[in-house]
């Protein structure tokens, strides 16, 4: 898939070189239609992209064709904003409902601030999608909506930091969504309900036994249906892994270290089950989330010499993964559809257990699962008032007690296993303690 792209084509290679500006356009066209670089290309990787680059690029790209469209779905603390891209063919649809006729893929990009090369991978994939005139490229976009954050932490990205300018993880958020930039993504995630979400990070190498080029993992919540479960993880052990060893790369299991000499696991030191973590939210939301992280610290002598080539190696890993997120979508289309629609209406049934606790490797505590949960959950005047906003970008069904100014949220919706996370007082990440209701 998109093997006439420069750029992915150059990251499965392991050389990300300087966009050839003819590649995707006929000669008459190309003095006007010049795809434009962005600031990491420009230098050969010897530096980031600005955020004024940034926000050029976006700009050439949006005129360039009915193809991509750049919306404005939010604002930072500091007042920068948070962008998102659609991109289609023959044009970007802008209804939701019209999107959710096909396939969607949302890719979240350097929630940490300080973690830049899947910010370059996105900001090219986005130029590429744009530009690119292949008939392979034009029928994926045909039947998949790709949807961008850009850089999902603007203010974090000026700073250079991993939170955001109040010092907020953003991606331990998407649960209280207590910021501005997990708002804005809660709402995307609502409005268009991706069937993927490809999450970008990067990550400190620990050696000897945490130290691949790049490492991937599924949603590990238990809420999370079995058959996205099962879409998610083999999206990551068949289509993402082999395609970045295949660009020369290693990779392993985010969070878990690894014994050099067997490759057995030693020990978990991150990934678990947490459903504010966004791969485990977008699980719980029935897409099917995947995280990846490449490493940070030079591989090579050459790559300590020179952080341009250390650079180029990272961005160069997020594009051979982003690859086998789109071959995955190319060959698993109609299987990826199935398990997210019936992952959306399984809550409608209103049957089976709640887990407050848990992941798919760690059983969950004693009395922390909701074997027969209750109905729904009873909040008061003072409480809806507190969370109404969050239950609506949740996507959160409430309804409304005449007279009180309360509400009563039903199990028996889309959301059904996220209604617990958000209101049972024994979740952990809960947003108020509702008051449990057994009959309807």
């Amino acid at each position: 898939m998109f093997s006439r792209s420069p750029l992915i084509r150059s990251a499965t290679c392991g050389a990300i070189g300087a966009l050839l500006a003819g590649s995707f356009l006929s000669a008459p066209a190309q003095a006007e239609q010049r795809p434009p670089r962005t600031g990491f290309e420009i230098s050969h990787g010897a530096r980031w992209t600005t955020q004024g680059e940034e926000a050029d690029f976006l700009a050439a790209v949006d005129k360039a064709g009915p193809r991509v469209a750049v919306d404005r779905i939010g604002a930072t603390a500091q007042g920068r904003p948070l962008r998102l891209v659609r991109i289609g063919a023959p044009a970007a649809p802008a209804d939701p409902a019209e999107a959710a006729r096909g396939n969607v893929l949302l890719l979240i990009c350097s929630q940490h601030g300080d973690e830049p090369s899947g910010r370059e991978a996105c900001l090219t994939t986005v130029r590429d999608l744009a530009y690119a005139k292949d008939r392979d490229t034009r029928r994926f976009l045909e039947r998949t909506q790709v949807l961008v954050v850009p850089t999902a932490n603007p203010d974090g990205r000026a700073a250079d930091t991993r939170g955001n300018s109040d010092g907020v993880d953003i991606n331990r958020d998407h649960i209280a969504l207590s910021t501005a930039e997990s708002r804005a993504m809660a709402g995307v995630i609502r409005d268009w309900r991706p069937d993927t979400v490809h999450d970008l990070h990067e990550y400190g190498a620990t050696a000897p036994y945490y130290t691949k080029d790049l490492l991937a993992l599924w949603p590990r919540n238990l809420n999370t249906h079995d058959p996205v479960h099962r879409e998610a993880s083999t999206l990551s052990d068949a289509y993402v892994r082999p395609g970045v060893e295949a660009a020369g790369h290693t990779t392993g299991v985010y969070g878990i270290w690894t014994d050099p000499g067997t490759g057995e696991p030693v020990k978990q030191v991150a990934g678990d089950g947490q459903e504010r973590i966004l791969r485990n939210t977008a699980g719980v939301k029935h897409s099917i989330g995947l995280l990846v992280e490449t490493r940070v610290d030079p591989l090579t002598d050459a790559e300590k010499a020179d952080p341009a080539l250390n650079n180029r190696r990272r961005v160069g890993s997020h594009l051979a993964a982003l690859k086998g997120s789109f071959d995955f979508i190319t060959e698993r289309r109609a299987r990826i559809e199935a398990a997210t629609t019936a992952a959306r209406l399984a809550g409608y049934a209103d049957r089976g257990p709640v887990y407050l606790d848990g992941a798919d490797n760690e059983p969950p505590e004693e009395g922390t699962v909701l074997t027969d949960p209750p109905c729904g959950y009873r909040l008061d005047a003072a409480q809806y008032g507190e969370v109404r906003d969050e239950l609506a970008l949740h996507g959160v069904t409430a309804r409304p007690v005449r007279g009180d100014g309360g509400a009563f949220v039903p199990l028996r919706q889309s959301a059904r296993a996220l209604v617990p996370l958000l209101l049972d007082g024994r979740a952990a990440y809960h947003l108020t303690a509702g008051q449990p209701v057994d009959t309807c």
